[in-house]
């Protein structure tokens, strides 16, 4: 009898410590998923994308970045959620795009509820459109605000759904007002270069830019360094902007990597190309993939 009992207690042993495994190796098999959740950033807009689809187009960083997922996650899949003019609010409350579910938080948490133990990663940015302008340094005050208390919130509820496992990646923002460092004949009067503004917004950039991020480290979630990959504070570094002449790096990213020093009619726009967009991608993949 004390045989068999040993016999079986072994037998239990083997099944209780290969169950684990079996269901890790099911898991590897299994479609997995990304969640992109934003704004017009997360969603691709550019200025050349299909006006019926408010101008969303395929290049966006989360797309590139799916790219770059693949080779990663052979069975991954991206699961969209961006929404072009998305504020904190909105994106608690909905009203802007339309969701099964409500608000894009509302989908976001629904979907990780019923998937979490198949998301390999969640990527967020917003709060670009609480500012409710974009001319001077009064604008700066209420945006900080709502974000500060808008953001809180949707980070807290999509760690609750997508439990403490699933990395969950955050942005920084890179700054298209450095564009005032060249003039702009395309304004309606013609703009003369404004090199003051272009300092004044970097350091404005960087201050929410700060605030945001102590936002992202309360709840342990890492940023992307959007910020840092288009050399938004290199005004030292001269490089050569075709057609223009020598301009300090900072400004020769933001023209080159955005449609804000585009002319008409695709520009000035604030978004940023396909290059810039995979510059962002590859901010977030040094985060996911260090």
């Amino acid at each position: 009898m004390r045989r068999l009992l040993s016999v079986l207690a072994a037998c239990l042993l083997i099944v209780v410590v290969a169950a684990p495994a079996a269901a890790t190796s099911r898991d590897r098999h299994a479609v997995h998923y990304y969640l992109s959740l934003g704004d017009s950033l997360a969603a691709g807009v550019q200025p050349i994308g299909d006006p019926a689809a408010q101008s969303r187009t395929s290049q966006g960083y989360a797309d590139q970045l799916y790219a770059m997922a693949r080779s990663r996650y052979s069975k991954l899949r991206h699961v969209k959620l961006g929404c072009p003019g998305e504020t904190t609010a909105s994106m608690i409350d909905g009203g802007i795009c339309a969701y099964p579910h409500g608000s894009q938080l509302d989908e976001a948490m629904a979907f990780l509820h019923a998937h979490r133990r198949f998301v390999s990663f969640v990527t967020i940015d917003i709060g670009w459109n609480d500012f409710p302008c974009r001319t001077g340094l009064e604008c700066i005050p209420p945006g900080v605000t709502t974000v500060g208390q808008n953001l809180p919130t949707i980070l807290a509820a999509l760690r609750e759904a997508a439990g403490p496992k699933v990395p969950i990646v955050g942005m920084n923002l890179y700054d298209p007002f450095l564009a005032y460092w060249l003039p702009n004949p395309y304004a309606d009067p013609p703009r003369p270069a404004q090199p003051e503004l272009a300092l004044l917004s970097v350091q404005a950039i960087g201050g929410i830019n700060d605030f945001v991020e102590g936002i992202y480290a309360g709840f342990g979630i890492p940023v992307a360094d959007v910020e840092g990959a288009f050399s938004t504070s290199d005004f030292a570094t001269l490089v050569t902007l075709p057609t223009i002449g020598e301009v300090p790096l900072n400004v020769a990213r933001i023209c080159t990597w955005t449609w804000t020093c585009a002319p008409p009619p695709l520009g000035p726009d604030e978004h940023a190309n396909a290059d810039g967009y995979h510059a962002m991608a590859l901010a977030f993949a040094a985060v996911l993939w260090p």
